[in-house]
């Protein structure tokens, strides 16, 4: 039973390496939502994750013997700096097998910590094999990254800790989860003590792992795994850390990747730290869970469970902040093709601020047009504006929520297709971010099938994304999937998607 992690988290040892973290009131963020919101701040560790809890405890346990064998991990990540920064304390041998499309960043940090990286695979789940295989070889010991009791132990470290700092028991305790070692870590401590908490694990909608595992009663693997928050990237929830959260969490809330860039500027604007997207899932959570059922002058605490992100995805997850927020709208309007038409439509829209309008000419009748602007969040605000633009006599569609026209759209935006482009398929594929990743994609595409559109952007990410527009006759589609499968990059047909069809279909004249 859970109980049994009490002793095992008093006893861990982790603060030979770790810092015992602050808890801070994010006062903007408590004015906001009318609460007392709290973040701890698990960012602040010297490898700016609470990974290294875990992975320093489970080390220091080994025996003689095995910590002259060597340790062995697979992670893209926060705990493989965990691994390295414990062994270089413990003077032990350490490989990190990482994916070949982690961020050198990572990898330099890693490597850094004195431990030997390997570069294998494109996923975690290739990475992870091939460390089980070393593991078989030279008799090193694997340190899991999250489903191992001496690491779920270490994590809930951090569960102690907050119920020593608040000192009164929490309304609400947000956690963000992967494989779930720090939820189960956390809730197995915090349950205990304070019965009352309730105990809300947080996690990514496209890599809702734990809340497949809530629903079905088991665990069970997502065919598909986002990546944006790849330190909750994980497809399946860990057998030990689903039996202690199984009986501990009460509630599991999902967050897009809009919301969380929404949290990663809250964050920073009352700490003037920027934490990577897993890290603000809490505070995510945290703040969908007191839109929803309207509490007020409660307790509500956030982990904030890391800070390692790439400079250079700042850019994307400052695009999408606004609709995160629910401060910006992006929508589609048909306007008539004659002078003033534009003036016209910005006085329908009053004093409303435009962020973002793209056209091109397309036809003499009318004009499609990709707008983005200013909404006030939490309301009907955008309901109410599409509804007026609709009695003016304008015809329009909200493409907020719509990720091909945020991710690629807005900036393809240049007329629909000739009439002479037929049998026209639309599909978004995701690839490692290597190079030859692209030049692999488009070889196994082969000279058999045209390509009549192409959208690539950087965004700072291990993953790449395109959008692809390939002639693929009706009798040659199940061909060309079949491609498209063994290439074995993730892919999605958007030919029937609204922004697509709005602004680059074929429209024959």
């Amino acid at each position: 039973m859970p109980q049994s992690y009490i002793k095992r988290i008093l006893d861990a040892r982790v603060y030979d390496v770790a810092r015992e973290t602050p808890i801070q009131e994010a006062e903007l963020m408590s004015r906001r939502l009318g609460n007392h919101v709290w973040l701890k701040r698990e960012d602040l560790q010297p490898v700016f994750s609470f990974k290294l809890r875990g992975a320093y405890n489970k080390m220091s346990r080994l025996s003689p013997e095995q910590l002259a064998a060597g340790v062995v991990a697979a992670s893209a990540g926060n705990h493989a700096q965990g691994v390295a920064m414990a062994a270089q304390q413990l003077n032990v041998r350490a490989t990190i097998v990482m994916p070949r499309p982690t961020p050198q960043i990572k990898v330099d940090a890693v490597r850094n910590r004195g431990a030997r990286v390997v570069l294998h695979g494109d996923s975690f789940e290739e990475a992870a094999a091939h460390a089980r295989k070393l593991v078989e070889e030279k008799s090193m010991t694997y340190v899991h990254p999250f489903d191992d009791r001496d690491v779920i132990a270490g994590q809930g470290t951090v569960g102690m800790e907050i119920v020593r700092q608040h000192q009164q028991p929490l309304d609400a305790l947000f956690v963000p989860v992967g494989g779930g070692g720090l939820l189960a870590g956390v809730a197995a401590y915090v349950k205990y003590v304070w019965p009352q908490t309730r105990i809300v694990g947080v996690e990514p909608e496209d890599a809702a792992c734990l809340q497949l595992a809530m629903q079905k009663g088991r665990r069970a693997t997502l065919q598909e795994v986002g990546l944006f928050a790849e330190g909750c990237a994980v497809a399946q929830i860990g057998r030990e850390t689903f039996r202690i959260i199984r009986h501990t969490v009460d509630e599991v809330i999902t967050i897009s990747t809009d919301e969380m860039c929404a949290a990663i500027k809250d964050i920073f604007e009352d700490t003037r730290s920027i934490a990577e997207p897993a890290g603000a899932l809490g505070l995510a959570g945290l703040k969908k869970y007191a839109e929803r059922t309207g509490v007020r002058d409660q307790h509500l605490l956030a982990v904030v469970s890391g800070a390692n992100t790439n400079f250079d995805r700042l850019r994307y997850i400052s695009e999408r902040t606004e609709t995160g927020e629910h401060r910006e709208a992006v929508i589609s309007v048909t306007l008539p093709e004659r002078p003033g038409a534009f003036r016209t439509f910005c006085s329908a829209l009053g004093r409303r601020n435009i962020t973002e309008f793209n056209y091109r000419f397309a036809s003499a009748e009318s004009a499609q047009v990709f707008v983005g602007l200013s909404v006030i969040p939490g309301g009907d605000d955008l309901a109410e504006l599409l509804s007026e633009l609709q009695q003016r006599g304008y015809v329009t569609e909200d493409l907020t929520d719509n990720e091909v026209a945020k991710l690629h759209i807005r900036y393809m935006v240049g007329g629909h297709a000739p009439a002479a482009v037929t049998d026209e398929r639309v599909y978004r594929v995701e690839f490692p971010e290597r190079p030859g990743a692209l030049l692999r994609f488009l070889s196994g595409l082969g000279q058999r099938w045209n390509i009549t559109m192409f959208h690539y952007r950087n965004h700072g990410a291990a993953y790449g994304r395109i959008l692809v527009g390939v002639q693929v006759p009706k009798n040659e589609r199940r061909a060309f999937e079949g491609v498209l499968d063994d290439l074995r990059f993730p892919y999605w047909e958007e030919t029937d998607n609204r922004a697509y069809q709005l602004y680059l279909a074929n429209r024959p004249v």
